[in-house]
């Protein structure tokens, strides 16, 4: 069993809530509101999870996520998650975010942009690619004929190593791009993105992507 703290409650971060319960997981969750605006989720969860403030969830975790948008990075405590793991689903949409023009580009990557505010932490790519309601409904055992892949990156084995146990758990097969530089290939509008694939399709799709749209 493991305490995971996430960061945003918006549609992946509520679902991924609901996936990690269901695994027989604790989670703490927060958003930029307030913990009282969580309470019909955490009623929805159960008594394995609860709600919290950003740095409250973090200093709790044992794992982490951030799922906040892009423009409220700098706003993800840094202290609470030093050394620990750190998944980040976050994807750039210029239209919320604003133009971030070393990623207009194609000199960073939106997991590179987390990993320079986490100096201490190990941050991994992970869910940024799936459709939220999708990550507890695609799942399928280990072996079965097209069984739904997922792409992860990270500087850190041990971080790609964690994440590939738990797209196993959910159902996913993982194909690993690492390092985080090339966490690029699974971003938006690539050729990866959003894609129902199995690990032969998902690797070939990332090697069609291009560095810049």
């Amino acid at each position: 069993m493991t305490t995971y703290g996430i960061i945003g409650a918006g549609h992946i971060g509520s679902q991924l809530a609901r996936a990690f319960v269901g695994l027989g997981h604790d989670v703490v969750i927060a958003n930029s509101r307030g913990p009282e605006t969580l309470a019909s989720l955490v009623e929805e969860l159960g008594p394995r999870a609860r709600a919290a403030t950003a740095p409250d969830a973090a200093a709790a975790a044992e794992v982490a996520v951030v799922t906040v948008p892009l423009h409220a990075l700098r706003a993800v405590p840094v202290e609470p998650l030093a050394g620990k793991v750190v998944l980040d689903t976050n994807n750039y949409y210029w239209e919320r975010d604003g133009r971030i023009n070393a990623l207009d580009r194609g000199e960073a990557t939106t997991s590179g942009l987390l990993q320079e505010h986490l100096p201490t932490s190990k941050v991994v790519k992970a869910f940024n690619h799936i459709v939220a309601a999708e990550i507890t409904t695609d799942g399928l055992p280990a072996g079965s004929p097209g069984r739904r892949a997922l792409a992860t990156s990270s500087d850190h084995p041990e971080a790609v190593e964690l994440v590939t146990a738990l797209y196993d758990a959910l159902g996913f097969d993982t194909v690993d791009v690492s390092p985080l530089s090339e966490s690029w290939r699974v971003e938006r509008d690539r050729p990866a993105y959003g894609v129902k694939q199995d690990r032969e399709q998902l690797v070939a799709n990332l090697a069609l992507g291009t560095r810049t749209l």
